[in-house]
């Protein structure tokens, strides 16, 4: 029997816009060191590689390196207030639930912490579509090492000749290519364009995963 086909997404900026909660608590968190805020455009380019480095570039977009309480202190804050403003992308429940009809399970691979994914999809009641969480400290490494992804879709049951990975950053693609599995580059998140550089296709709208990703496993 063929394994399940598998749809694996990165989750800010792909499933969830959370830049305004991660802006938030980054400059809660500037304001008390005595720094100016961050824009939110400037958040927006400092997501994908994990939570050390975003905090490490807010600090150094303000000249300063970011000391282990800093990362403690945003871990903390950023976990507690998570989902205040942070909503799904449009589209995200009719997709999953179009695709599950089909016959297709979910997994989450992204560099966020375990605990404050979790927090976002609890307050959001997207938790019940996903079969695993790969998080950025769930492995002994995080994308774009193909250890993250391989984690995943192992611990979903799922089989890499049947998985697909969308992601709006260069991460996602590279995990993807690491692994050997075809991957969706989510346009309509914070990654530049030039990242989708690699990725198998394309997609404008979360709507659009309902056919693409069937597409690219049929060839």
């Amino acid at each position: 029997m063929a394994a399940f086909p598998l749809l694996v997404f990165d989750l800010d900026g792909t499933l969830i816009d959370s830049l305004p909660d991660l802006a938030a608590a980054l400059n809660r968190l500037l304001i008390e060191r005595g720094f100016a805020p961050l824009l939110p455009a400037e958040v927006a380019a400092m997501v994908g590689d994990g939570t050390r480095r975003l905090v490490e570039r807010a600090f150094a977009a303000r000249g300063r390196t970011a000391q282990e309480e800093d990362l403690r202190q945003f871990l903390a804050d950023y976990t507690a207030h998570a989902a205040i403003a942070t909503r799904p992308y449009p589209q995200v429940i009719e997709t999953l639930s179009a695709l599950r009809s089909a016959g297709w399970h979910f997994a989450i691979c992204t560099n966020k912490t375990v605990a404050a994914t979790n927090v976002v999809l609890r307050a959001l009641n997207l938790g019940s579509w996903f079969t695993a969480i790969g998080g950025g400290d769930s492995f002994t490494a995080h994308k774009p090492n193909a250890i993250h992804l391989q984690g995943t879709i192992a611990a979903a049951g799922g089989d890499p000749k049947r998985t697909i990975m969308t992601g709006d950053h260069a991460n996602d693609i590279a995990v993807a290519k690491g692994t050997g599995v075809p991957s969706i580059f989510a346009a309509w998140g914070y990654g530049a364009p030039s990242m989708a550089q690699g990725a198998s296709a394309v997609a404008r709208r979360f709507a659009e995963l309902a056919s693409i990703a069937p597409r690219l496993l049929a060839s």
